[in-house]
C-alpha cells in the first residue's frame, strides 16, 4: 500500500509539474499519470487498482464535501428556479439524446436507455475542480451552477430506481418511483433540519475547545457519519458527504473547516483522477475511435445547447448560461455508476462500457480548453444577435444587476439561525395557545 501511494504521488507529481510548465491543467496531468501507471499501457500495473480506486472514491467523498461547505442552503434556496428548470432541461434533453444515439446505434430499448442515463449528468468533482483552476470560483455563475449540479445528484438516485426497475421487469413501475422519491424528500428534509438545528449548536457551545486538530477530526467524523447513513437509507454516499458539509457550512467554523480541509481533498481528488486514467485503454481508443469521437461530440453539443437553455429558461444572463453549460461538457463518475449498475443486472452491452469511459476521459480533457471559449462565443453571440434577441440579453442583464444590488444588507443572521428562530417560536406560540386554552377552561370552571 505504501508503494502503491508512492508509485501515484512521485509520478502525479512529475507529470503535473511538466502540464503547470506548459500551463496546461492540472487535471489533465493526473489522468495522463494514470494512463502511465495503469495496466494498458505497459501490460502490466504499477499499482493496486483495488487500492488506487478505493482512494479515488474517497477522494470523491472529500471534495464533495467541500463543495457542501462552499455552498450555503440559502444560496440553494434563491437558486431554486435555475436550479431546476437548469436541471431538468439538461437531464431530459440529454437523455432524449442519449436514446436516439441509442436507436441509431441500434441497441434495445434498455441499453439506449441506459445510455441516455449515462450521458446526463455533468460530473460535480470535474466542474468544481476545473472553475477552481480557472479561477472562476468567485463568477456569479457558479452558485447557479452549483445548484444544478446538486438538483442531478439528487434526481440520480430516482435516475438509479427508475433504470433497475426497467432493467428487471422491462416495464416502468411508478409506485416504485413515487416511494423512492417521497422517501428522499422526507430523508434530506430531516437530515437538514436535524443537521441545522443541532450541530451549528453544538459546535458554538463547544468552540473555545476546538483546536485544529479536534476540529478537523470532528468534521470528518460527521462527514463519514452521514455518508454512512446515506449508504443505510439507499442513498449516494456523496449525497451524504454534500449534505454534511451543507450543514457545517452553517456553522461559526466553516471558513476555518474548509481552509484544514483543503490539502487532504486535492490529495485524494488527484488520486480519483489518477483512477480514471487508469481506465484507458489506449488499444480501445484506436478500436473505437470513431463512436468515442460521435458519443464527445453528442456530449459537448448537447450540454451546451440544453444547459444554455435550461440556465436562461431559469432566469440566468446569457452570458452566466454559456458559461454554465461550458463548463457542463463532460460525463464522469455518475455514469461509471449506471454502467456499473447495467453490467451487474447482465443487461448492459459490453462495448457500451470502454466507449463511455473513453467518452467520459475525452470530454474531461476537453473541458478546461471548452471553458475558456465560453466568453468568446458569448461575444460572437451577442455581436451576430437580432436586434430583438439582444435587447432581451440586455433587459435580462439589467434585471439580474439590479435584483443583486436590491438584496437586503442588513439581514446578517444565517439561515439556520433563521429555521432555528422559526422552529422556537413555534413552540413558544404552541406553549401560549395551550396557556390560552387552559386559562379558559378553569375560568369557564369557576363561572
Amino acid at each position: 500500500m505504501v508503494q502503491d501511494l508512492y508509485v501515484l504521488m512521485i509520478t502525479a507529481a512529475v507529470v503535473s509539474i511538466v502540464f503547470k510548465f506548459l500551463k496546461q491543467p492540472v487535471v489533465l496531468g493526473y489522468i495522463v499519470a494514470g494512463v502511465l501507471v495503469g495496466p494498458h499501457l505497459f501490460g502490466e500495473t504499477l499499482v493496486n487498482e483495488e487500492n488506487v480506486k478505493a482512494w479515488g472514491d474517497i477522494g470523491v467523498l472529500f471534495v464533495l464535501f467541500c463543495i457542501g461547505l462552499e455552498f450555503r442552503l440559502k444560496n440553494l434556496i434563491s437558486s431554486g428556479k435555475v436550479a431546476a428548470v437548469g436541471a431538468l432541461t439538461i437531464i431530459l434533453g440529454m437523455m432524449l439524446l442519449g436514446y436516439w444515439v441509442g436507436q441509431d446505434a441500434e441497441l434495445d430499448m434498455v441499453n439506449s436507455l441506459f445510455l441516455a442515463g449515462m450521458l446526463c449528468m455533468s460530473s460535480t468533482t470535474i466542474v468544481m475542480k476545473a472553475i477552481d483552476e480557472a479561477g472562476m470560483k468567485k463568477e456569479r455563475f457558479v452558485k447557479g451552477a452549483t445548484s444544478i449540479l446538486i438538483v442531478e445528484d439528487v434526481v440520480a438516485v430516482v435516475l438509479m430506481v427508475l433504470l433497475s426497475s426497467i432493467a428487471i421487469r422491462h416495464q416502468f413501475e411508478s409506485a416504485e418511483l413515487a416511494g423512492k422519491v417521497i422517501d428522499l424528500a422526507i430523508t434530506l428534509a430531516a437530515w437538514f433540519i436535524c443537521g441545522i438545528l443541532i450541530i451549528p449548536t453544538l459546535i458554538r457551545k463547544i468552540k473555545k475547545h476546538l483546536n485544529d486538530e479536534t476540529l478537523i477530526i470532528l468534521a470528518l467524523g460527521l462527514c463519514l457519519g452521514m455518508v454512512l447513513t446515506a449508504e443505510e437509507a439507499g442513498f449516494s454516499s456523496a449525497l451524504g458527504a454534500f449534505v454534511m458539509g451543507s450543514i457545517l457550512a452553517e456553522t461559526v467554523e466553516s471558513h476555518r473547516i474548509e481552509k484544514l480541509m483543503t490539502p487532504l481533498k486535492n490529495v485524494f481528488a488527484a488520486i480519483f483522477f489518477i483512477s480514471v486514467g487508469m481506465l484507458i485503454n489506449p488499444a480501445s481508443l484506436a478500436e473505437y475511435w470513431v463512436s468515442i469521437a460521435y458519443v464527445s461530440l453528442v456530449i459537448i453539443v448537447g450540454m451546451i445547447l440544453f444547459g444554455t437553455l435550461g440556465c436562461w429558461w431559469g432566469g440566468q444572463t446569457m452570458r452566466d448560461s454559456m458559461l454554465t453549460s461550458f463548463s457542463f461538457v463532460q460525463i464522469g463518475e455518475f455514469s461509471f455508476i449506471i454502467a456499473s449498475l447495467g453490467t451487474n443486472l447482465g443487461v448492459l452491452n459490453s462495448l457500451i462500457y470502454p466507449i463511455i469511459v473513453a467518452s467520459s476521459v475525452v470530454t474531461t480533457f476537453l473541458t478546461p480548453y471548452i471553458m475558456k471559449a465560453a466568453l468568446p462565443c458569448y461575444t460572437f453571440l451577442y455581436n451576430h444577435a437580432s436586434a430583438g434577441l439582444r435587447s432581451k440579453i440586455d433587459q435580462r442583464e439589467q434585471r439580474v444587476a439590479e435584483a443583486e444590488t436590491a438584496t437586503p444588507s442588513g439581514d446578517t443572521n444565517s439561515f439556520a439561525e433563521k429555521v432555528r428562530h422559526a422552529v422556537r417560536n413555534t413552540f413558544i406560540t404552541k406553549r401560549l395557545v395551550n396557556l390560552f386554552i387552559k386559562n379558559m377552561s378553569a375560568h369557564d370552571e369557576n363561572a
